[in-house]
């Protein structure tokens, strides 16, 4: 016992922690810049009634698809085709008028060349017939006038789309007062809009990618876009841009854009948020584990095992999900030996026991 007492305890200091360590995977992937968004109608309508009487007929099913032209509300024509009538019969009269002061003129005019009228009947004739062609005018203007409030008795589709439920009933009176009265709203949904922001600093790498700073709007409108729903597994949905804001909202420091996509079935609906990503330029790419991926307050980081086998945090920016892996854009080199398992026992700056393992390159289909 005494000879023990006089050992000294030494403190041993217990073995790095074993974690998993792998190379990214590098392969030729698609950049994206991704953004939400929201589906917007590329038409929307109130239709109103422009005259005043009793609605006389509704001419289609509410929520219908209709095509540009079809009737949908028919407003007591009869007043307004009796107005048309007058209007062509004064138009009619004021056309025999002119005939005859017409005829009355080329006489006095024969005379006065003759000398056998005076210069007070050339006079009086010519003012006639002016007046005459004056009025003949004027009644072409009141029937054509007459023609198109008729045609407003009749309210037809402005365009395709689909009609939502009415909302006056027939024999209700409107436009009273010559107040405008909404009957419905006719929506067109194909093709459709899909409207987002995107920063400014992604405008910039969006014109670099596609066309090394210089995009002419023939080409702007040749980029595709690609939309998901919130219940889509991935962007089943493509088409175009279509327009892009004159300048950065100073505000958010953000542009608006639009796309534009074929929609004949009406599976989008103007209102849905949707998920949007523009495809940039395919290039060789590294990807890595989206486990393997942290974030803080700086952003999102990888943990990396340097050669002393020290962890280091390297901060990245990924991009798109390919697969089970993401595409990291900057911060990483092919060589870098990135912490895919045993995160927790890992803390930067302290040594760790790493073990190489490989990244299965079929976790991220091409």
């Amino acid at each position: 016992m005494l000879a023990g007492c006089g050992q000294e305890n030494q403190y041993v200091a217990p073995p790095p922690p074993k974690v998993a360590v792998a190379n990214p995977v590098q392969q030729t992937a698609t950049t994206y810049l991704e953004s939400t968004g929201n589906l917007t109608a590329i038409n929307t309508v109130d239709l109103v009634a422009r005259v005043a009487g009793f609605v006389q007929d509704i001419q289609y099913q509410d929520g219908a698809v209709v095509k540009k032209g079809a009737p949908l509300f028919l407003i007591e024509p009869e007043p307004y085709r009796l107005k048309l009538e007058e209007a062509k019969a004064q138009q009619d009269a004021a056309q025999a008028a002119l005939l005859q002061s017409q005829a009355e003129f080329d006489r006095q005019a024969d005379l006065l060349s003759r000398q056998v009228s005076t210069q007070a009947n050339y006079d009086k004739a010519l003012a006639q017939r002016d007046s005459d062609r004056a009025n003949l005018e004027n009644a072409k203007a009141n029937a054509a006038s007459a023609a198109i409030t008729y045609g407003y008795t009749q309210v037809s589709a402005p365009f395709d789309g689909a009609v939502s439920a009415r909302l006056i009933s027939i024999g209700e009176y409107v436009g009273a007062n010559g107040t405008p009265t909404k009957l419905s709203t006719i929506v067109q949904v194909d093709p459709i809009y899909v409207n987002f922001n995107i920063s400014e600093q992604d405008v910039q790498t969006i014109r670099a990618h596609i066309t090394g700073g210089k995009l002419s709007p023939e080409d702007f409108r040749k980029v595709p876009v690609e939309v998901g729903l919130q219940t889509d597994n991935g962007f089943p949905h493509r088409g175009t841009l279509d327009y892009a804001a004159p300048e950065i909202d100073t505000s958010t420091g953000t542009l608006a854009v639009r796309g534009i996509l074929s929609n004949p079935t009406g599976y989008l609906l103007p209102g849905y948020y949707v998920r949007v990503r523009v495809p940039l330029q395919s290039k060789s790419a590294l990807l890595v584990p989206d486990v393997a991926l942290g974030s803080d307050q700086a952003g999102r980081y990888v943990l990396v095992v340097n050669s002393d086998n020290v962890v280091e945090q390297r901060h990245v920016v990924p991009r798109q999900s390919v697969g089970q892996l993401r595409v990291v854009e900057t911060g990483l080199k092919a060589d870098d030996r990135v912490i895919v398992d045993g995160l927790l026992r890992a803390i930067p700056g302290q040594k760790v026991d790493p073990q190489m393992e490989t990244i299965d390159a079929a976790a991220a289909p091409k």
